[in-house]
Formats: structure tokens, C-alpha cells, sequence
């Protein structure tokens, strides 16, 4: 694969982001890759050309460029539950950044660059709280993103004002998800208020349960990899893209 680290301008800066592309010349259907908390890493990398290899032009930006660039901090041992859990509330400040604005800035920036290197819609697959960022993108940009992925993402639904789950009817693009069973960010009864809301707002969708499954499954570099979870949301994108933004 061609992959390279490359400067997206934003409204708020530059985001450094990781691009990968098939070898060879011809044109390539896009792919908007959105990170999970734990940072633009190796994995990242690897799960973004497996992406490529199949025909596509893939951007996975370092969502978190407002506080540097990538890596931002030493990654700890993610396969121990208690050095993992302090990790991720360490990004607490963090997250502040990431409002509803912001979120639709960014991913303009994100889909710009990608329209400079591909034609048309483009896909967009998201891993944790990168499946939600990845759904406010598709809602603030429903006429740009043609298919949405979602894995082991957390807090779709909370009893905020602004939950996620509210922005189905801005939605057009058609989407999937793949949820883990043992993820009590996103327990049945959330994944089953999400699917009303969907089914409201006349979302085409596709929802399935990866049973045994942690949240984080599809990262090898963390404790709750799980290789059968993981190979099975690597068949399921690929349909799903293929048939949204065929090669």
C-alpha cells in the first residue's frame, strides 16, 4: 500500500492524518476512517491499509490535533483493565473539544481532502467513540456520506439533551452496526431505543450483535481484541462498502 502522514487544514488548525491508497494508478472510491479514544497509532495504520488493499482511498485523522500531533502520549498497557481505565478518563479534558460544531467542522475538512483525491460520496467506518463522531459527521453531511460503520460504539443514547440517538432524521446514508454484546456503553435497551429512532426517521439500516464480544474488539494492541469479532467487521464493511461505493 501507499501510506504516508499528510496535514488536513481545519477551521481549528491542522490535523495530522494517516492516507493509504491502493498502488497503481486509477481512480478509488474514499473512505473516512475515524479513530477510536486511544489515539492515530500502528493499529490504526494496519486496519486502514487491510481497508486500502480492498480498493479504497482511506483518511484516518488524529481527531485529537488540537492538542498536537500525533502520538500525543506514551500508550499504556492497554491489556490491563485498570491502566486502561485510567488512561481513558485521562482524556476527559480532552473530549470537551469534540461539540456538535466542531464535529461537522472537522469532517468537512475530512471530506474535502477526500474530494480532492476521490469522486463522490464517500464511506465512513468508526471504531468506539470514533462510530459516534463518524454518525455526526454523516448527519451534519448527509448529501456527502454515503454509508456509516459503526463498531463497538459506545453512548449512542444518553439522557443528555444532545444524545447522538437524536440526530437520525439528518441522516441519509445507509448504515450498520456492529455491536458488542459485553459493552455497557451500549446496553440492549440503548441499542434498542437507537433502532427506534432509526426506524422513526426511515434510516436504512442494519444492526447485529457480535456475541462475546468487548468493547474495543476490533484492536489487536488492546485486551478486548477478539479475532473472530474483529474478522467478522472486516467482511462486514467490505459488503457493506462494496455495495454503497463500489470499487
Amino acid at each position: 500500500m501507499n501510506g504516508s502522514t499528510i496535514d488536513v487544514p481545519t477551521p481549528d488548525g491542522v490535523a495530522d492524518c494517516y492516507l493509504t491508497k491502493p498502488a497503481g494508478e486509477g481512480a478509488h472510491p474514499g473512505v473516512l476512517f475515524m479513530i477510536d479514544a486511544i489515539g492515530l497509532r500502528p493499529r490504526i495504520e494496519e486496519m486502514a491499509d487491510r481497508i486500502a488493499a480492498h480498493g479504497y482511498v482511506v483518511l484516518a485523522p488524529n481527531v485529537f490535533y488540537r492538542a498536537g500531533r500525533a502520538p500525543l502520549w506514551e500508550t499504556p498497557d492497554l491489556h490491563d483493565p485498570d491502566s486502561r481505565g485510567r488512561f481513558l478518563q485521562s482524556l476527559g479534558p480532552l473530549m470537551g473539544a469534540f461539540t456538535p460544531a466542531a464535529v461537522a467542522a472537522d469532517g468537512g475538512a475530512y471530506l474535502d481532502k477526500l474530494g480532492e483525491l476521490t469522486d463522490g460520496p464517500v464511506g465512513v467506518t468508526g471504531y468506539c467513540f470514533g462510530g459516534r463522531l463518524g454518525w455526526m459527521i454523516a448527519a451534519a453531511h448527509p448529501d456527502r456520506v454515503a454509508v456509516l460503520g459503526g463498531f463497538h460504539t459506545g453512548r449512542m443514547v444518553t439522557d443528555e439533551e444532545g444524545s447522538p440517538h437524536l440526530l437520525a432524521s439528518r441522516v441519509r446514508g445507509e448504515v450498520y452496526w456492529g455491536h458488542a454484546d459485553q459493552d455497557q456503553s451500549m446496553t440492549a435497551e440503548n441499542i434498542a431505543t437507537l433502532e427506534e429512532a432509526m426506524d422513526d426517521a426511515g434510516v436504512r439500516h442494519t444492526t447485529e450483535i457480535y456475541e462475546g464480544a468487548q468493547h474495543g474488539y476490533t484492536m489487536s494492541d488492546m485486551g478486548a481484541y477478539n479475532e473472530a469479532a474483529a474478522e467478522r467487521h472486516f467482511a462486514a464493511l467490505f459488503e457493506l462498502l462494496q455495495r454503497a461505493i463500489p470499487r
